[in-house]
């Protein structure tokens, strides 16, 4: 049988939760499905820092911090990480700060996180994707820098590996949209101004360790005032073991405005803001740069399909935002994708 007439495996680019969902629908519909990321594994944003320093090993939630589940096929999954160990709701004590009151807010929202850690529902689902056996291949470190429409399916060149050998019947990609504009600008015009279209802001982030724990009376905070806009208790997430940890979150206008700034600048402005707030100085304190966070406003496409050309995106940023947007995302484009 030629390469014309077998059939092709559907590449997805990005193993964030939005790449992984899409990843996931498409086996169940009997796809071959190759998964490609830049990084050392999955998970996206909704990543975790683990390390060992002089004080020991640690670990903290840098990226998204807790997701809701409103949709009820969402919920269904939600249900499936918990049963597996990978979820467990989050009874955080909150509080909220406007500069000058501090009050408690009261919300009906159940706040789930991945357990031992935020990367733990992205690695079940990639561990899903084993028993499929040759239906499914993962590439992690591989950087996709070209894609080219090829008599014989789309054809991939990334910047670790050059071009490809594999052919492919469709292309979904599941990246920040300024990653996308220079992968779609010459081969989907439209799906580049799409991307193109979507203001997307980076973020700092601080973790903090600590040799005892913080005496602070919530486990959580919305800050809303100065450069902060949420700080954590990492520690108290269920799961968690190891020493104190805190999680510091700048304000995407403060992140904007110094995301060229230096990781020490960064810390020791973050710092300040939290010791403000009654937080001690830590023992160690590390910088993270998210240089694609969030998008505002984040669109609500859902996601894009080319059905001509055979190019789609998904993520959180058309989709609302979120983690429960970019998981229907994924779904969503997986749909587009299948024929009927």
């Amino acid at each position: 049988m030629s390469t014309l007439t077998m059939p092709q495996p559907i590449a997805v680019i990005g193993a964030g939760l939005a790449g992984l969902s899409c990843a996931q629908a498409l086996l169940q519909e009997g796809h071959t499905v190759h998964v490609f990321d830049k990084s050392r594994g999955p998970s996206g944003r909704m990543s975790t820092r683990r390390a060992e320093d002089e004080h020991g090993p640690w670990q903290c939630d840098h990226g998204a911090q807790y997701f809701t589940a409103r949709d009820a096929a969402f919920r269904s999954e939600v249900a499936r990480w918990q049963q597996a160990g990978v979820a467990a709701q989050w009874d955080a004590q909150l509080a909220s700060f406007d500069g000058n009151v501090w009050t408690t807010p009261h919300t009906p929202l159940e706040r789930f996180v991945g357990t031992p850690r935020m990367t733990s529902p992205a690695a079940w689902l990639v561990q899903g994707l084993a028993p499929v056996g040759e239906r499914a291949h993962t590439q992690w470190q591989t950087t996709v820098q070209r894609l080219e429409r090829c008599p014989d399916g789309w054809a991939i060149t990334s910047a670790e590996h050059g071009l490809h050998a594999q052919r492919y019947s469709a292309v979904l990609l599941a990246v920040p949209a300024p990653q996308v504009v220079p992968l779609l600008t010459e081969v989907a015009p439209a799906g580049a101004a799409v991307a193109g279209s979507a203001r997307m802001r980076g973020s700092w982030a601080v973790m903090l360790r600590y040799a005892a724990p913080v005496v602070l009376p919530w486990d959580g905070a919305f800050i809303n005032t100065g450069p902060l806009r949420w700080v954590a208790r990492d520690s108290s997430k269920p799961g968690r073991a190891g020493p104190e940890t805190w999680l510091l979150h700048a304000s995407a206008e403060w992140s904007e405005a110094h995301i060229e700034d230096s990781a020490g600048s960064v810390t020791a402005a973050l710092l300040a803001a939290f010791a403000v707030l009654g937080g001690p100085s830590p023992l160690v304190a590390t910088a993270h740069r998210w240089r694609y966070a969030d998008t505002e406003p984040a669109l609500t496409l859902g996601c894009w399909w080319d059905g001509a050309a055979r190019l789609g995106m998904c993520g959180d940023w058309l989709n609302g935002g979120k983690v429960e947007g970019a998981w229907l995302s994924g779904q969503a484009l997986a749909r587009q994708a299948t024929p009927t």
